[in-house]
């Protein structure tokens, strides 16, 4: 089994930046691909982005694309999602997730309970 705990979030102004971590803990997660997913309130969760296990690939959902960055550090078992200009619109419950096999934006097996953004304008 793999726990993932993410940490980071908290309340920030338009144009600011934050950065959220995926600690993953149970197995190590350098073959898994590692997912960033949203939900705002009375939205359904959407796709931000994922990483490759070895992090060569990157996929990311286009309103984050120039904004938001994926990267991981398989020596500390860690996703990170850099998040730059932000606006309310990034508003949400941001989660991480992890799952076998090749990079996808969907069927993640893992996921974390999330933590939240607060973007005020």
């Amino acid at each position: 089994q793999v726990q993932l705990a993410e940490s980071g979030g908290g309340l920030v102004q338009a144009g600011g930046s934050l950065r959220l971590s995926c600690a993953a803990s149970g197995r190590t997660v350098s073959s898994y691909v590692m997912g960033w997913f949203r939900q705002a309130p009375g939205k359904e969760r959407e796709f931000v982005g994922a990483i490759s296990g070895i992090g060569t690939i990157t996929r990311y959902t286009e309103s984050v694309k120039g904004r938001f960055t994926i990267s991981r550090d398989n020596a500390k078992n860690t996703a990170y999602l850099q998040m730059n200009s932000l606006g309310p619109e990034d508003t949400a419950i941001y989660y991480c997730a992890a799952r076998r096999g090749i990079i996808a934006t969907s069927a993640f097996d893992y996921w974390g309970q999330g933590t939240q953004v607060t973007v005020s304008s």
